[in-house]
């Protein structure tokens, strides 16, 4: 599919593509939407196998934030930002950073960059040399690293899930953890005080050998751990990963991690889960806190304001796992349509109706 063909279907306003001559750094934006206000979303920095891939990758990665900030009740649109490494594992330069920090520039504050794969506090400082459009750096007002705040959403969001069910604790579950890079090790840490047993696994075998030492998990192989059996599986890596095969064989109770874009084939894998009996969180529902944090600090929200939203994805989550029911519909689907309506409607907080 073509670009523009791509980007009228999934409703995008404007993509622009980048080559900084200086640095060689190629990369995109994708702003999906202003409708609620100024675009808030990640940069990702990546090695793809084409650039159709690194295309597709933005353009979905911006439609989710749009669909975010809407569920999460913030008056903010949704956009994100790829940058192309050429080989995977690249250190990020405060020249690439500058050169990127440039290119967010041109969007004029219609598009604010914040962390995302591969980018740091460090790294949006640099960026924050060349544009004030930023969120995420250790600056005044800038937020910080809100990977815990990330973690923090998906914990609310597991105890919707949990109440869905009828659980009230975590004490003698098991949650199957994907990625413990910051977020995943966040949760890590999260659910073992809460109780829970965990099985971690991750590419950085450092990462995982720190959680068998520190909250006691089991460590599972990388291949092996979105089918380990488990009450609660956690996505906390990249997305597609839950496509019609791995569905078919997950044996868990719930989903709810914090990857984006989960679902291979949204329109398809989320109806899967529901028709096995597995109960899905949208990750754009759970995932929701680090935007929070980092939005709600760009609209100067008081302390106090920031967690009494971010504590808010707990309610959300059971709302959607309430019309998901009541409408016999995907959760997925739910989602997309609470954050549709209130794109449509101009309001950040009316509520999605069962009927």
């Amino acid at each position: 599919m073509k670009t523009l063909e791509l980007m009228s279907q999934l409703g995008h306003e404007r993509v622009c593509f980048w080559h900084d001559a200086e640095t060689g750094m190629r990369a995109i934006i994708a702003l999906h939407s202003t409708a609620l206000g100024n675009a808030l979303g990640g940069t990702r920095r990546w090695h793809y196998g084409d650039e159709h891939d690194a295309l597709h990758d933005v353009l979905r990665l911006s439609e989710g934030m749009t669909y975010k900030a809407a569920c999460a009740g913030l008056p903010m649109g949704g956009a994100k930002s790829v940058v192309l490494l050429p080989e995977r594992g690249m250190e990020g330069t405060e020249a690439e950073a500058r050169a990127m920090g440039r290119f967010v520039n041109t969007f004029n504050g219609q598009y604010i960059a914040a962390e995302d794969v591969g980018v740091n506090e460090q790294y949006i400082d640099w960026m924050n040399l060349e544009t004030e459009h930023v969120q995420g750096g250790t600056g005044s007002g800038q937020g910080g690293d809100p990977s815990p705040h990330t973690a923090l959403g998906v914990l609310r969001g597991m105890q919707a899930c949990l109440r869905h069910i009828g659980v009230d604790q975590f004490a003698g579950l098991t949650v199957a953890i994907q990625g413990v890079g910051s977020v995943g090790a966040h949760l890590a840490k999260l659910l073992h005080e809460h109780g829970a047993d965990l099985v971690v696994a991750d590419i950085n075998k450092d990462l995982v050998q720190e959680l068998v030492e520190s909250c006691g998990a089991k460590a599972a192989n990388v291949d092996e751990i979105l089918l380990h059996p488990c009450d609660i599986l956690a996505p906390c890596a990249l997305g597609g990963i839950l496509d019609s095969d791995i569905i078919g064989r997950i044996q868990a109770r719930i989903v709810c991690g914090a990857a984006n874009n989960q679902l291979d084939k949204p329109s398809i894998d989320g109806k899967l889960l529901m028709d096995r009996g597995i109960l899905y969180a949208p990750d754009f529902i759970v995932n929701a806190g680090g935007l929070i944090h980092l939005a709600g600090t760009y609209l100067e929200m008081s302390e106090s304001e920031l967690e009494g939203k971010i504590n808010e994805i707990e309610e959300t989550t059971s709302h959607i796992l309430e019309i998901s029911a009541d409408r016999l519909i995907a959760g997925n689907k739910a989602a997309t349509e609470l954050a549709l309506h209130r794109i449509r409607t101009g309001s950040v907080k009316e509520r999605l109706h069962a009927g």
